[in-house]
């Protein structure tokens, strides 16, 4: 059996100094994201294990986590189509 991870493109480069950054975001859009990222799961098990349902702040968290999403899925499509034309003959 084949993991489909180590066939799958990266989503990230990395910059002068090691760090990863996803495609389409700069550094500190892409520390956001990971740090949204993160709080959304944890607040997820937090909820699933109480009712108490989560305020206006994690509405905003999430509108943002999306639109950072977004432009990095954007960007990584159009990374995608331009890397498959390069390689046609």
């Amino acid at each position: 059996m084949t993991s489909l991870s180590n066939n799958a493109p990266r989503r990230y480069f990395v910059d002068t100094v090691g760090r990863r950054v996803l495609i389409g975001l700069t550094l500190e859009e892409t520390f956001e994201f990971e740090r949204l990222d993160t709080e959304q799961l944890s607040a997820e098990g937090r909820q699933a294990a109480s009712d108490d349902g989560r305020g206006w702040g994690a509405i905003a968290d999430e509108q943002r986590w999306l639109e950072l999403y977004e432009k990095h899925e954007g960007a990584w499509k159009a990374w995608m189509a331009q890397s498959r034309m390069e390689i046609r003959p």
